[in-house]
């Protein structure tokens, strides 16, 4: 078997004819050509006739042998009536890439699965390299409109650097999956949502989860006054911990008694967590708690009973216990407590709007930790679009194969 024959089994390439190869100090270098007769267009894929001048250029291909593998054409400009002057397509790879397609889904699936660190060292490609793979195989695999056919969705925000870097990111309910991202939190960064969603799409929402924003909430009403906002019970069950926190550190720094205040302290995750995950000895501190503190026992009882009001399934009764439990929260004497109390009753419709749907946004915090994850193992993201490149890539239901199972040629 010739060498070039032996090789086009390896390479295995559609529409590509091996003409030379061998050896170089870098690595294999192979000669190839399309197997086209006539050359085609980069930009709309149409047969041209007029073709012009060229010049040599290299495609890295995945390793043969542990050797670093490349592919070697006289690439030509053409003159489409479409699109002007513009380099010939070929079959190996993108237009703007210098790897082909094996090379970059290879490097793609490693990313979905592995630290980026790996993907740079197993792939032999620089550490920017690997974002600019990943949004060009996003784009070529990933689905033509992923805002198309939206009804409910969910809007939270992810922090990836210190000094209050976010990104806001939106999925969708149904489909499970992450359909927009860009960098901030803003309401005009939600804005730039809407406005690619388009006035008559947005007019098909539904509903929106969101956290209590003041920033989300003037965007999705500005853009959707139709969508029924949806307070996520998380959030609004965060604001009673987050309260009863205040009141049990306040209630340390009032305390004389060193034991007494040493106990308050311990007593803190028994105090935040829910009635069926106590231990025995947990629930021996609530019990000194209710016997020794009867202010910080008020809070408990009264994140306690907001976390049973949220677990209803009666949007009526909700609302009417919700307004009764603001009541209470209001005359407790506890001022973390009174201030929940007035964001409650602030945003009462959207909570209620929980109880009816059962939207929450634990779908989009469950992304947001999948997201944080992928940041962690990058050793840090720099900049929102690496951040979002991995997100599509991750989190928008695109499924990789690896390129030894992908159908063949022979």
């Amino acid at each position: 078997m010739r060498a070039t024959t032996l090789l086009a089994r390896i390479i295995d390439i559609k529409c590509t004819r091996i003409v030379d190869a061998r050896f170089e100090k870098d690595g294999l270098r192979v000669d190839v050509v399309p197997t086209t007769r006539r050359a085609r267009c980069s930009g709309c894929g149409k047969a041209v006739d007029r073709v012009y001048d060229g010049r040599e250029r290299r495609w890295r291909h995945l390793d043969v042998a542990g050797m670093a593998t490349s592919l070697w054409y006289r690439q030509r400009r053409v003159d489409c009536p479409r699109c002007g002057v513009v380099v010939e397509m070929v079959p190996w790879a993108e237009t703007c890439s210098w790897f082909t397609h094996d090379f970059e889904q290879t490097a793609a699936y490693l990313a979905q699965h592995a630290a980026k660190s790996v993907v740079v060292e197993m792939m032999r490609i620089a550490w920017t390299t690997v974002g600019s793979i990943i949004q060009r195989v996003v784009d070529r695999l990933g689905p033509q409109d992923r805002l198309d056919d939206l009804t409910d969705i969910g809007v939270d925000e992810l922090s990836y650097r210190k000094h209050h870097e976010y990104v806001t990111i939106v999925i969708d309910h149904r489909r499970q999956r992450v359909v927009w991202a860009a960098k901030g939190k803003s309401a005009d960064t939600l804005r730039g949502f809407f406005d690619a969603l388009g006035a008559a799409r947005c007019a098909k929402l539904q509903s929106v989860t969101i956290d209590m924003s003041a920033a989300y909430i003037k965007a999705v009403s500005d853009a959707a006054p139709q969508a029924r906002i949806v307070f996520d019970k998380f959030h609004v069950q965060r604001l009673a911990h987050d309260a009863l926190d205040q009141v049990r550190r306040a209630e340390v720094r009032n305390v004389a008694e060193p034991a007494q205040r040493a106990a308050l302290k311990h007593a803190r995750f028994a105090l935040q967590k829910n009635t069926w995950n106590l231990t025995d000895i947990e629930h021996k501190k609530l019990v000194e708690v209710q016997r020794t503190n009867r202010r910080l026992y008020r809070g408990y009882l009264l994140k306690e009973t907001l976390a049973e009001i949220l677990r209803g399934t009666n949007p009526k009764v909700a609302e009417t216990k919700l307004t009764e439990w603001t009541s209470w929260a209001s005359r407790s004497q506890l001022a973390p407590f009174v201030r929940v109390a007035g964001t409650i009753r602030k945003h009462l419709a959207g909570i209620v709007a929980y109880v009816a749907t059962g939207l929450t946004n634990a779908r989009t915090e469950g992304l947001n930790g999948k997201a944080r994850t992928i940041t962690r193992r990058s050793y840090g993201l720099h900049s929102a679009s690496s951040l979002i490149a991995l997100l599509f890539l991750c989190c928008s239901g695109l499924m990789l194969t690896p390129v030894h199972k992908l159908p063949r040629t022979h």
